[in-house]
């Protein structure tokens, strides 16, 4: 069973060893997402969470209506259906919140986040689009409502 909740301080090492960060600059991290906005606008990051932490989940909003949701899932976890789990109860979330539609980009090479997010029904017309970092990528969305 997968859950998300919100970082807390003893989340910093398990942080620290992901990222290749230290321990106070992890602690800063969850401190500036505890304050819920980044570049001005909602932003939330939770750990997916299953036994442990497994991952992490981000959710954005982009505008009143519309959020995206940005799921990773550590390398050893991958393949056993915790981000599908995670990315239903960040959409369940997002609904809550009063979120419309879900806006993501995906790299054209990422076959597993592809797959991820037809499973989940999300449409995309399959235009590559070059994004801010100059990498192409899919514009997905999908329907809360």
């Amino acid at each position: 069973m997968v859950s998300l909740r919100h970082f807390n301080n003893s989340d910093a090492e398990v942080l620290s060893k992901r990222t290749g960060i230290g321990i106070p600059e992890a602690a800063k991290m969850i401190r500036e997402w505890s304050s819920l906005e980044s570049h001005g606008g909602h932003f939330e990051m939770f750990a997916i969470t299953s036994g442990g932490i497994v991952g992490t989940l981000s959710l954005y909003r982009l505008s009143d209506s519309v959020v995206s949701i940005g799921p990773e899932v550590f390398p050893e976890f991958r393949r056993r259906g915790f981000a599908k789990e995670a990315m239903l109860l960040a959409m369940d979330a997002a609904k809550r919140k009063g979120f419309k539609i879900v806006s993501q980009q995906i790299r054209s090479d990422n076959a597993a986040s592809i797959a991820l997010h037809k499973s989940l029904g999300f449409e995309t017309d399959g235009y590559g689009y070059t994004n801010k970092r100059g990498r192409e990528v899919f514009i997905f969305l999908k329907s809360l409502l």
